[in-house]
């Protein structure tokens, strides 16, 4: 049996253009050269002033199960996707070059070098597909969550939008959205993978099986306790909020709201639970939230959110437009490398070499310029630099703990100007500098 199974192989999560051009290298000879890949983005989606990377943790995991089984092996060759000296090469696949990168949580900028594949052209051409599909979703997602944590200051934010996604998809945006400061999901999956906190209680569908809302309440609360966040909008909202504190008594957790204008319905039910005596329950609100309906939610009684649609599809901005380029390789495989670019018309341009990259803060302490570079680092800058090492030869060593990226992001987002957390269209908040040699 395979070492790695076809169920945790990620080898065919590969666009086939990239089998093809191992073939042919293998066939001119090329194929060993050492070669320096490179993941950037040209832009950040419109109105954005800075993107989050998001996704690293799970692309360590890709690449080290990046393994060729038997039986893909064999589905290749009946399908003529290769022949049969690539299989050969295939079959023995194992990466064993470098990867560094912007550590997962931090932000980046237009022409940022997020990650740096070293290895020859044979090992990294072909994880390209992978490594853009992980590294685009979650970062994706981790944006739109920074801009929402961010809108919700203290209050609680809560990922709940796993119905609105790919299943799969919907267990990475847990964990995207986690880095970027929500609290908890309501995806079972995600929290056993990762160690996410969860949360939920009950969907209308509770309320409306039971044959009244009194009876559906008080289920609840003797199933799940007096802390329990009951759902108030099922009928009629004034009347259930009276029925909720009637049920479970002045120290009810918390209330949802669903639906309707929230401000003006936040600000009602917070009235009368506080006539209530239930001064101390918390109104949650749902209810396609997103990071500017939040934002517009800062002055009223609300104590926390959740997001689902919004959320999992990156608040209109589901990918990144980030690229995998060749930008350096030898001309032999044990030769210098040289710099290497794509310079044709309609700005899909690159620049060449391997490139630093650190972040320039004033006097304050406050960043000021994301500087990029192909030759000495500068020793004012020394400090400051950003990459980290995540696969030395092959060996995964960049793993760490979930919240090891969370509190990074935390750090990241409050070192930047505070133009940053503003949600009216602008430029990214720090230029990208590049220095070359």
């Amino acid at each position: 049996m395979d070492a790695i199974t076809a169920h945790h192989s990620t080898a065919l999560l590969t666009d086939r253009y990239e089998l093809t051009m191992l073939q042919a290298a293998l066939r001119s000879g090329a194929a060993h050269r050492r070669s320096v890949f490179e993941v950037f983005t040209r832009r950040l989606p419109n109105g954005r002033r800075y993107g989050v990377v998001a996704g690293t943790g799970r692309l360590l995991d890709a690449i080290e199960n990046f393994r060729f089984t038997g039986a893909q092996l064999a589905w290749l060759g009946d399908q003529g996707v290769v022949e049969e000296d690539t299989l050969e090469y295939l079959a023995n696949y194992r990466f064993t070059g470098d990867v560094h990168g912007y550590p997962e949580g931090e932000v980046y900028f237009p022409g940022s070098p997020i990650l740096t594949v070293e290895g020859s052209f044979a090992e990294a051409v072909i994880l390209e597909t992978v490594i853009l599909s992980v590294l685009n979703h979650d970062s994706a997602i981790a944006a739109a969550a920074s801009r929402m944590t961010s809108a919700a200051g203290d209050r609680p934010c809560i990922e709940m939008g796993a119905r609105r996604a790919h299943e799969s998809g919907a267990v990475a945006a847990a964990r995207a959205a986690y880095i970027a400061g929500f609290t908890a999901t309501s995806d079972l999956e995600a929290g056993y993978t990762y160690g996410i906190p969860t949360a939920g209680t009950a969907a209308h569908a509770f309320t409306l099986l039971h044959d009244s809302e009194r009876d559906a309440f008080t289920a609840q609360v003797e199933s799940m306790g007096r802390g329990t966040t009951l759902l108030v909008d099922t009928y009629d909202l004034a009347e259930a909020v009276r029925t909720a504190v009637e049920v479970a008594g002045p120290t009810l957790g918390a209330v949802r709201i669903d639906s309707g204008d929230l401000t003006l319905l936040a600000h009602r039910v917070r009235r009368q639970l506080d006539e209530l005596g239930a001064e101390k329950t918390r109104i949650i609100v749902t209810s396609d939230l997103d990071e500017y309906a939040i934002a517009a939610l800062a002055a009223a009684p609300v104590d926390g959110y959740g997001v689902g649609t919004s959320l999992v599809t990156g608040s209109g901005h589901p990918t990144c437009a980030m690229v995998y380029k060749l930008v350096a390789r030898a001309t032999t495989p044990d030769g210098p490398l040289v710099s290497v670019a794509k310079r044709s018309a309609g700005g899909k341009t690159s620049v060449g070499g391997r490139k630093w990259a650190a972040r320039r803060p004033d006097a304050d302490g406050v960043a000021e310029a994301e500087v990029v570079g192909t030759g000495p680092v500068p020793e004012a800058l020394a400090p400051h630099l950003l990459h980290v090492p995540l696969v030395t030869g092959g060996e995964v060593v960049g793993r760490e703990p979930l919240t090891a990226a969370r509190e990074r992001h935390k750090r990241a987002r409050a070192a930047l100007p505070l133009s940053a957390t503003q949600l009216s269209k602008g430029e990214p908040v720090l230029a990208t500098e590049l220095l070359t040699s």
